[in-house]
């Protein structure tokens, strides 16, 4: 008896799991964090952190948040209609338009969030802090201010 698959809504990307550790009066209490990125490929993407005391657990948390903070991206050609910079904690991302046929010039985390956003052709420079979590969240809010494109319509 085959169980038939439903295609899934949305594509997820785990982009780090880290173990992270409470002092309690015995010693250590180890928990997992990870860090997962949501997207159907067509302009709506979300970032989502989640805990938990099994790997699976805090993958599962993560994409409900994710799924609970998603964003629609105005695209414009495969790419993004303008050029913008966003700083997020210590993780400051700036990301430009690129013409067609360029692809995904990103780094780590932000390669993860636009990818799974639906963007083909983009250049990223990912300045001050290295920390996953925080680009992930960086590109996220940079993706959520863009303004889309006004088209110009003609008048007869």
């Amino acid at each position: 008896m085959a169980i038939e698959q439903q295609p899934k809504e949305f594509e997820e990307k785990v982009i780090a799991i880290d173990r992270v550790a409470r002092v309690v009066k015995g010693g250590r209490r180890f928990r997992f964090r990870a860090t997962v990125v949501v997207g159907d490929g067509k302009g709506r993407v979300g970032v989502g952190v989640g805990k938990g005391g099994e790997v699976m657990t805090s993958i599962a948390k993560a994409v409900a948040a994710a799924k609970s903070q998603m964003i629609t991206v105005p695209l414009k050609d495969n790419t993004i209609p303008h050029e913008i910079e966003v700083r997020f904690a210590g993780a400051h991302v700036l990301l430009k338009p690129a013409s067609a046929g360029t692809g995904v010039i990103a780094g780590g985390a932000v390669r993860n969030v636009v990818e799974i956003a639906g963007i083909h052709d983009l250049l990223t420079k990912s300045l001050g802090s290295s920390n996953k979590v925080n680009n992930a969240y960086a590109t996220a809010l940079a993706l959520s201010q863009l303004k889309a494109a006004k088209t110009k319509e003609k008048v007869s």
